[in-house]
């Protein structure tokens, strides 16, 4: 019962944590502020402070992380609502998918390569920019370090997100379908959360950019590890 009660506060710890930071975004809408960074530091600092170890801390969490793959079946829904535009662009946002995703695996490997970084861990930052239950498999089936591939998808994220309307606005990006393949491929979910402060279509365009990233990335993601020898 003392377990199941524990787990319990751990799910309202993390639920009033986002809500607060939420809150915070909402009345300070900085780019740094965004929730999924604040309010994991307000979980970190919390869990520090009261010395309590993370996994104490996932007998809670566990039951959060485990929504994460309903949540990104959840996003079909706006791209059923925009699918005559989707489909009528197709070509557009499949190029422009393929470029990204190549791109950003190729990189990241090229990268990982010239600094001499450990071989189990090129393996899991490989798929960084997909989305994270896809992001995980991939790195297993490359052999790769799960725990590892979480933390580079977070930062991915996070860091994609942070800077991404600074970029938009010095290089003049204004096309709903440039945003949203931006913030889909390089950024994932987060990305995604991103486009709806944009408009729905941006949001739209980052969800099928997502979906399209995550099924060629399982394909990409071994071959590239085979191209850099890795």
């Amino acid at each position: 019962m003392q377990h199941v009660l524990f787990a319990f506060f751990m799910i309202l710890l993390t639920v009033v944590a986002y809500s607060l930071m939420t809150l915070l975004y909402k009345r300070y809408s900085y780019s740094f502020l965004i929730p999924i960074l604040t309010a994991t530091i307000l979980i970190i600092l919390i869990l520090l402070l009261f010395h309590i170890p993370y996994k104490s801390y996932m007998a809670g969490g566990q039951w959060i992380n485990s929504l994460l793959g309903p949540s990104v079946a959840a996003l079909a829904y706006p791209l059923y609502k925009q699918r005559y535009f989707l489909l009528n662009h197709f070509f557009t946002i499949l190029g422009g998918v393929l470029v990204s995703a190549i791109s950003g695996m190729v990189t990241v490997g090229l990268l990982a390569k010239i600094l001499g970084i450990n071989h189990t861990l090129i393996l899991s930052i490989i798929p960084k920019s997909l989305t994270t239950p896809v992001a995980i498999e991939v790195a297993r089936g490359l052999e790769g370090n799960a725990s590892m591939t979480i933390v580079s998808c977070l930062i991915a994220g996070i860091f994609g997100v942070i800077v991404a309307p600074t970029i938009f606005k010095y290089l003049r990006v204004q096309s709903p379908i440039g945003r949203g393949i931006a913030l889909g491929s390089a950024s994932h979910s987060m990305g995604t959360s991103k486009a709806a402060e944009y408009s729905e279509l941006t949001f739209s365009m980052s969800s099928v950019t997502m979906t399209l990233c995550a099924i060629l990335g399982s394909f990409l993601g071994p071959i590239v590890a085979w191209l850099f020898h890795i």
